[in-house]
């Protein structure tokens, strides 16, 4: 079963004294099995966002730790900055990750907020789906008023939290109120402008945000406010969904900016919300000059950002990861105010595991010095399966290098489309180098468990046969990969850039090796499997596998030496 993993994303009212701000962030780490990724600390909003991930329980447990230690060291009768805020922790969202819905993060929201109300007696509103009332699903909302209106609303009978107290004591004048949700993944995204003037950021957001404005007789700034039926403003909306948005003035930068929350980006992405600010920007006499991730965001929305401006520059989106990632940082100028660092701010890249090496991170002197020890791992499959990367990636080169291809502007979407399936082909083979090494440990696994026992010995040969079974579906799944691979390179060899022509036939003997090599490790694993009927099937496979890579290399070694 695929563990259950949520993300907390607390922000807390303390952007300038790093000492509290690490002594807060750092008790997370504390409750095991949590880790904690991010601390991006505002000093001109006075705020630090702060993000960790872990199993549901463990997560709440360390939230609740957290704004504990917040409501002892900051004290919100003190505390001033741009960003609205109510309490010492002023927010503190769930976010399901993978193995959880949200409607199931809601009740873990909710069962944080009542501990949260009832042991550290801070009034508690939830909010988005852990909300009870619609009314509270809006943040803004529950936050109207901020910190100095805290009192009024507390007193005001329909705005009782709800957990905690409903009342301005002693100790809710230092640790004001905390409002708990469950939500979406939610990108943190600032827009910069070439303005110091708060109000002309305000009035773009307000273009922008899916609320947009309230509508307004004759003057839209001055003028009377129009009223519905039923007595409440009328609002204009705003060009994005999925949106909100505000403008302030960040006297660390000297400059104003937007600050959105973009709450759905497969509605708004990050790059939609960029162009569509820049333009509206622009009407009003205005430049985007950049922009700033607050926390974190998933790699598909930096990728995705990639491939928005590569197809504006009808650019191939057949490149690397990394490649795509520098594009869409420099097109969203997200090192405009500071160093953007992908392995700090890619959600992914800050999970992967330190001190876990994978082959394909040795370098290839070292993969070389790996293969050659003494060690039975990494063997022919590991190689066969790299042997198949390299061959693919020379197709994908052929296929960029058609893209760009002055004279060839008008192809490039079809050279783009080859690349992009040889990119695929290529990271899937990548990640069969490890694979084969792993599948051959476990029967290692296998063979060192006890048998001692009738017990411990049917388990011991179960284990057994599942790794060597395994073990052979491995290597032919790279045979299949590296087989179907070779249509990028034949592709290329007949409709890409000629000059290429000897590339091409490389990359199709190279994938005709991985498939030759890996068949030999079909063929030696499946005589160890004990289910001869399983073994046969996947040997049927192999054969059918192997014969088709064999004529596609005879094809075009045929083909290329017609030609030259």
């Amino acid at each position: 079963m695929q563990k259950q993993l949520i993300e907390c994303v607390p922000n807390i009212s303390e952007g300038r004294d790093l000492d509290k701000i690490n002594t807060i962030a750092n008790v997370v780490e504390t409750v095991q099995g949590v880790k904690l990724l991010d601390i991006d600390p505002g000093a001109a909003t006075n705020r630090t966002v702060i993000t960790f991930v872990g199993e549901p329980e463990q997560v709440i447990e360390a939230a609740f730790v957290l704004i504990k230690k917040a409501s002892e060291l900051i004290d919100m009768s003190k505390h001033s900055g741009e960003h609205p805020r109510f309490g010492a922790t002023d927010v503190c969202p769930l976010v399901p990750i993978s193995g959880i819905s949200l409607e199931d993060t809601a009740k873990y929201a909710q069962k944080l907020g009542k501990r949260v109300g009832e042991e550290l007696s801070i009034p508690v509103y939830l909010y988005e789906k852990a909300a009870k009332e619609a009314k509270r699903e809006n943040l803004a909302n529950c936050r109207s008023g901020e910190y100095e209106g805290l009192s009024k609303k507390l007193s005001d009978p329909n705005w009782k939290p709800d957990h905690g107290p409903a009342e301005f004591n002693a100790a809710v004048v230092t640790t004001g109120a905390t409002a708990i949700s469950a939500r979406d993944f939610l990108v943190a995204y600032n827009v910069n402008l070439n303005t110091t003037s708060t109000r002309r950021a305000n009035a773009i957001a307000f273009d922008i945000r899916e609320a947009g404005r309230v509508k307004r007789e004759g003057n839209p700034i001055t003028g009377k406010k129009v009223l519905d039926a039923n007595g409440e403003p009328e609002r204009i909306p705003g060009k994005l969904k999925a949106v909100k948005g505000i403008g302030w003035f960040i006297e660390e930068y000297g400059i104003a900016q937007i600050s959105y929350n973009l709450t759905n980006i497969s509605i708004t992405s990050v790059h939609k919300a960029f162009d569509e600010t820049d333009k509206v920007a622009q009407k009003r006499g205005l430049r985007v000059t950049g922009s700033e991730l607050i926390g974190l965001i998933p790699l598909r929305a930096m990728l995705d950002a990639g491939d928005y401006f590569l197809k504006k520059q009808e650019r191939s989106l057949g490149i690397s990861h990394a490649e795509k990632i520098k594009i869409a940082v420099k097109s969203l100028g997200l090192d405009d105010l500071k160093p953007f660092n992908p392995s700090e701010k890619i959600i992914e890249y800050v999970l992967k595991e330190k001190g876990v090496q994978q082959l394909v991170d040795l370098t290839l002197t070292d993969f070389a010095e790996e293969t050659a020890g003494e060690s039975m791992a990494p063997g022919g499959g590991s190689i066969s399966a790299y042997v198949g990367t390299l061959g693919v990636s020379l197709g994908a080169m052929v296929a960029n290098l058609s893209a760009h291809k002055p004279g060839w502007d008008e192809r490039w979407e079809e050279f783009s489309g080859w690349a992009e399936k040889g990119q695929v082909y290529k990271n899937k083979l990548l990640a069969l180098v490890d694979e084969d090494t792993n599948a051959f440990n476990k029967i290692i696994e296998g063979f060192r468990m006890p048998k001692n026992s009738n017990e411990e010995k049917i388990a011991r040969t179960e284990a057994i046969e599942s790794a060597t079974i395994y073990a052979t579906e491995v290597p032919l799944l790279v045979m299949e990969t590296a087989c179907d691979s070779m249509e990028v390179m034949m592709a290329m060899a007949k409709h890409g850039l000629q000059n290429s022509l000897s590339d091409a036939g490389v990359g199709v003997l190279c994938a005709r090796t991985a498939v030759y090599g890996a068949y030999f490790n079909v063929r030696i694993n499946a005589k160890d499997i004990k289910n001869r009927d399983t073994a046969e099937q996947l040997l049927y496979k192999a054969k059918a596998v192997f014969d088709k890579a064999i004529a596609t290399e005879n094809e075009m070694v045929a083909y290329i030496n017609e030609k030259i």
